[in-house]
C-alpha cells in the first residue's frame, strides 16, 4: 500500500515537471490570458461610423442562414446602429437600407468613435463661395451620412448633436463641412437661397447638394396643391437632394430621425423651390 501510494506520488510530480516544461498552463490562467485579449480588442458601439472594407452580404437577422438582402460593396460608409454580438452589426447603409454584416475586420473597419461632437455658438452668415464646389458638396453630403438614424425633435437645440429637425440637421452638416454657416430655420434657409442663388421650381433642374423646401401637406393627389403659389407658400420642410430622386433629411419621431428617401408622389406635390448653397 505504502509502495503504490509513492509510485502515485512520483507520478504526479514528473506530471508537474512536464507541465511547466512544456509551458502549459492553468485553466485560471487561461482565463485571465483570454480576458486581456478581449479588452485589448476595439469594440464597436451605436452610433460609429464605419466603412466596408470588402463586399459583403447584408442580411435580414444576424445569422449566416439568414436572407441576404443586398452586397455592400468595398468603400461604402455605413452607420452602425446596433451591436448585436460578437460577429454581427446591425447598420444602416447610405441608401437607407437596414440589415445586419459580419463584424470581421476583413468586412468592415470603424471610421468615427461614435462621439457627440459640440455646436458652435450662431455667428453671422459668411459668403457662400466655397472653392473646389464638388469636393464642398461631397463634404457635406458625407457629415449628413454620419448622422443616420440620429432622432429627430422639433425645435431641436442648435448647441448640440444629440437630435435635430430638418433646418438644424441642414445648417449643422454645411458647418461640419467648412463650407457656410446657413440660418437657423428652414423659412431663412429658402429666403438665403432666393438672394445667393438661382432659384430651381423643377426638381428635374436639381443638382446633387441642393436644397429642397417643402409646403405644408394637403393630400396625396396633385390637385390639391394646384393654384399654389410656390415661391411665395410658407415653408414648412428642407431636404437635401442627394440625386436619383433621393433626400437625406429628418422629419419626424416615428420616421427614425435622420433618414434617406425616396422621393415619392407626395413629397414631389409638396415641393415648393430649390437651389445651391455651394456654387
Amino acid at each position: 500500500m505504502i509502495k503504490s501510494h509513492k509510485q502515485l506520488t512520483s507520478t504526479l510530480l514528473v506530471s508537474a515537471a512536464l507541465a511547466l516544461t512544456l509551458g502549459v498552463v492553468s485553466p485560471q490562467q487561461a482565463s485571465a490570458q483570454s480576458e486581456s485579449l478581449h479588452s485589448s480588442m476595439v469594440v464597436a458601439s451605436a452610433g460609429q461610423s464605419a466603412k466596408i472594407e470588402s463586399s459583403v452580404r447584408l442580411r435580414t437577422a444576424p445569422s449566416v442562414n439568414s436572407n441576404v438582402l443586398k452586397y455592400l460593396q468595398k468603400g461604402e460608409i455605413v452607420s452602425i446602429l446596433e451591436v448585436t454580438n460578437s460577429y454581427f452589426y446591425k447598420v444602416q447603409s447610405a441608401s437607407g437600407d437596414v440589415g445586419y454584416v459580419s463584424s470581421g475586420s476583413q468586412y468592415i473597419s470603424l471610421t468615427s468613435a461614435g462621439s457627440t461632437p459640440a455646436k458652435p455658438a450662431p455667428t453671422p452668415t459668411p459668403a457662400p463661395v466655397v472653392p473646389n464646389p464638388s469636393n464642398a458638396v461631397e463634404r457635406v453630403i458625407s457629415a449628413g451620412m454620419g448622422y443616420l438614424g440620429t432622432p429627430y425633435e422639433f425645435g431641436s437645440s442648435r448647441n448640440n448633436t444629440d437630435t435635430f429637425d430638418c433646418s438644424d440637421f441642414i445648417r449643422q452638416i454645411f458647418m461640419d463641412a467648412g463650407v457656410v454657416k446657413l440660418p437657423a430655420d428652414s423659412r431663412q434657409q429658402g429666403d438665403w437661397v432666393k438672394q445667393n442663388s438661382a432659384v430651381v421650381k423643377d426638381i428635374s433642374g436639381l443638382k446633387r447638394g441642393d436644397l429642397m423646401f417643402f409646403m405644408s401637406y394637403r393630400g396625396n393627389s396633385a390637385s390639391a396643391y394646384a393654384g399654389v403659389n410656390k415661391l411665395t407658400e410658407k415653408i414648412t420642410h428642407v431636404a437635401i437632394y442627394l440625386g436619383d430622386n433621393k433626400v437625406l433629411h429628418t422629419y419626424s419621431i416615428a420616421s427614425g430621425g435622420v433618414r434617406v428617401d425616396n422621393l415619392s408622389a407626395s413629397w414631389m406635390n409638396r415641393f415648393l423651390y430649390g437651389g445651391s448653397v455651394i456654387r
